[in-house]
């Protein structure tokens, strides 16, 4: 029975281990901001975009992997935005998901306060044609206009790129 629980122990530590996302932190939007993406995303290709938004109005900058199934995208809005609006902000993301995806798995909306920055942030699964996608967003204020981060991937990645997906929200800094 020990040898069992051993081999079990065992194979869950390899299991975990092998799953290594390596990030790097890139300046990005004008310098504007730092965040940490996966060292082997690449900016999402105009066709891609294209692709993914095919009424227009795509995000400012995708990173993406090579299927394009697991991006990071940032968006600096027009909309004006400060330290103390960001609730307004999250009450209407909030109603604009619940109104567009109505059978969405809420996980969690709330502020965090990361490197000295009030941030918002929605975590929420919502359906898709064939899957469900795992969303988390999280925006803050960028040069007095709002800066949405969106991180997604597919519901069987969930597991694996949630805790990146934090990761990756608990690295922005505003410069």
């Amino acid at each position: 029975m020990k040898t069992i629980k051993i081999a079990v122990v065992a194979f869950l530590v390899m299991s975990f281990a092998t799953f290594v996302i390596d990030l790097e932190v890139k300046s990005l939007m004008d310098g504007k901001i730092e965040l940490k993406i996966p060292k082997d995303f690449k900016i999402m290709s105009k066709e891609m975009l294209e692709l993914k938004y095919p009424r227009g109005n795509p995000p400012t900058l995708v990173y993406t992997n090579e299927s394009g199934g697991i991006n990071v995208a940032m968006n600096h809005t027009k909309s004006k935005a400060t330290q103390d609006n960001l609730g307004e902000f999250k009450e209407y993301l909030v109603k604009t998901f619940k109104s567009g995806f109505p059978s969405a798995e809420w996980k969690d909306t709330g502020f965090e306060v990361i490197n000295g920055k009030k941030v918002g942030y929605i975590e929420v699964i919502t359906p898709a044609i064939d899957t469900k996608i795992y969303n988390l967003l999280f925006f803050t204020d960028v040069d007095g206009r709002l800066m949405l981060c969106t991180f997604n991937c597919t519901e069987k990645s969930i597991g694996e790129w949630a805790p990146v997906a934090k990761e990756i929200m608990g690295s922005l800094k505003v410069k």
